[in-house]
């Protein structure tokens, strides 16, 4: 197969940044490095033994993706600069921090996707967008969060059509309901759960992804007392500083910077 994308960019907020598929060195990798390193792969396949004349730059990838970012965020900063660096794949994933805001806007938040869609693809690249998985069971707050959450995979998958987006669809997998996919957070991913993201994004590109990337370890089963007590713990050590910081109108994001701002090769 002759890959045709020669560079991608990733835009986004701390689900595509890669939080939590934390590595040796306590950076994290997620599902659009993984991504991103089987494009580069699969193009430089394509590219081998060609003359020197017909040599290519190697694969290049960005990911401008920064935790707590919100919507606006991402739009403003992250897809002009995007356009700027003119890949040929972009894979745009946001807006599940606006959804926990207060003062969520889903009419305004869905006319800004649909414009940013737009443009992306009217830059000639092929774009990824996402429904996302279902986080609320273990939320506080599932009554108002899960219509939230479900109005926008509905205006999602209308974006996709009406623009040419390839689509990735987590809601419809059961398989994101298995606490084993997610962090002791709750609400990012563990390394299990980006190599099934990853997995769904190179089926989305027409790519076969490794076998094992679709492997789910089994749901493990607690006493209620272990159970309440991990509920305590949880509160404790992530919903309580998440509460923090909203009263304090900061985010965990605010002293971090993208991870690869600009689109470089791997090999670098």
């Amino acid at each position: 197969m002759r890959v045709q994308w020669r560079s991608y960019v990733a835009v986004g907020d701390s689900f595509t940044e890669g939080l939590d598929d934390i590595q040796p060195d306590g950076s994290f990798r997620g599902w659009a490095d993984l991504v991103a390193a089987r494009l580069a792969s699969e193009y430089r396949s394509s590219v081998a033994g060609r003359p020197p004349a017909e040599e290519q730059p190697d694969f290049r990838y960005a990911n401008l993706a920064v935790r707590g970012r919100l919507f606006d965020n991402v739009v403003d900063d992250q897809v002009p600069a995007t356009l700027r660096m003119r890949p040929d794949l972009v894979s745009f994933a946001a807006g599940g921090n606006d959804v926990l805001r207060r003062r969520f806007d889903a009419p305004q938040l869905m006319k800004r996707f649909d414009e940013a869609i737009r443009v992306l693809r009217a830059s000639g690249a092929d774009v990824v967008v996402f429904r996302f998985a279902d986080v609320t069971a273990r939320l506080p707050g599932r009554r108002i969060i899960l219509p939230r959450v479900e109005v926008l995979n509905r205006e999602v998958e209308v974006v996709a059509d009406r623009h040419g987006a390839r689509l990735v669809d987590l809601w419809n997998d059961a398989e994101f309901h298995n606490p084993q996919l997610w962090s002791i957070d709750r609400l990012h991913m563990n390394a299990v759960g980006h190599r099934r993201v990853a997995a769904h994004v190179l089926t989305a590109l027409g790519l076969e992804p490794s076998p094992g990337w679709w492997e789910v370890p089994a749901k493990l089963t607690h006493s209620w007392a272990a159970a309440r007590a991990a509920d305590a713990r949880w509160v404790g050590n992530h919903l309580a500083p998440w509460v923090r910081r909203r009263l304090t109108g900061r985010s965990s994001g605010d002293q971090v910077s993208a991870k690869r701002p600009t689109l470089t090769s791997l090999l670098g």
